[in-house]
């Protein structure tokens, strides 16, 4: 297995993630305390699921019950008559156990 640091880059703070933090996809009427927050990644292209959740696991110490992955597409973008492209990545969204939360999306 390889180090967690190299598969977690970056947590994605964005408004769709803190909903998803906040109602975990559910509807609004879902009780509070059983909602499983989920939250979001930028991992490694090549990391797989597998990797994700243990990664998540040993640097937060949490309870992961479900990772959903996805790869975003690099954009083609132009700066006069030069052409270039944005490097595709991956997302990863984290389900965690209800009543579990990492301290660093509190504060947002």
């Amino acid at each position: 297995m390889r180090a967690p640091e190299s598969i977690i880059k970056r947590p994605l703070l964005t408004e769709k993630g803190t909903a998803l933090k906040e109602t975990g996809g559910r509807p609004d009427d879902v009780d509070p305390d059983q909602v499983a927050p989920q939250l979001l990644f930028e991992v490694a292209r090549d990391a797989n699921k597998v990797e994700i959740r243990s990664a998540v696991q040993a640097l937060f110490k949490v309870t992961v019950t479900g990772v959903r992955t996805l790869v975003v597409r690099g954009k083609e973008k132009r700066v006069g008559r030069f052409a270039g492209r944005r490097p595709s990545w991956k997302k990863a969204f984290v389900t965690l156990k209800p009543g579990d939360n990492i301290e660093f999306f509190e504060g947002v």
